[in-house]
């Protein structure tokens, strides 16, 4: 395969991780909102938030893979699993490093959520937040598209569209939050009623 290719194939991968963990993301969120997506049940959603993290994941090690065969640049394997030790753009690399090493702890504990627990697990579960932030700077901040047209829109539409999804789970969680005991109470006794 030609560096071109290869070159090629990083800046795809990378732009189609945006727009997955992106997705990923605003799943995760509608499934902590318990929402069901049109003609999905709940678990539907649940397991649609599954099966395109492990999607997700699949295009990060291809994006990983293509950036350290691509003899153009020198990133070593290293270099992708440890932060701010490359030669090569260490803090802008470094970051993309650190969401990598977020989202494996996420992946890892994910897969032993039976055996760790559930506290254990959601409390990990958080850093797929921090993640996504780290990884989209990391994109503006190597990325040779950053700038064009078309990725500046892609970019604008991943954060907005987080943005929006985390506004609604603040909101949600501060109404929830301001809910009396005794409002639940009526809340729970008109459910039986």
């Amino acid at each position: 395969m030609s560096s071109e290719t290869l070159w090629y194939a990083n800046r795809a991968t990378g732009a189609v991780c945006l727009v997955l963990f992106t997705v990923v993301v605003l799943l995760g969120i509608a499934v902590r909102l318990r929402t069901r997506l049109p003609g999905l049940p709940r678990f539907g959603t649940v397991n649609l938030h599954r099966t395109l993290s492990l999607s997700a994941t699949a295009f990060l090690a291809l994006h990983i893979a293509m950036a350290v065969i691509d003899g153009y640049v020198n990133i070593t394997v290293v270099d992708a699993v440890v932060p701010f030790v490359s030669d090569y753009e260490p803090f802008w690399l470094g970051l993309g490093t650190v969401a990598l090493d977020l989202m494996l702890a996420v992946l890892v504990t994910s897969l032993l959520r039976e055996r760790i627990g559930h506290r254990a697990w959601r409390t990990v579960h958080w850093l797929a937040y921090a993640s996504w932030p780290v990884a989209l700077i990391h994109g503006i901040g190597i990325g040779t598209d950053t700038g064009t047209d078309w990725m500046t829109w892609l970019t604008v539409s991943c954060v907005a569209a987080v943005v929006a999804a985390f506004g609604i789970r603040l909101a949600h969680s501060a109404r929830a939050a301001r809910r009396t005991p005794a409002a639940l109470l009526r809340t729970a006794e008109g459910a039986r009623s």
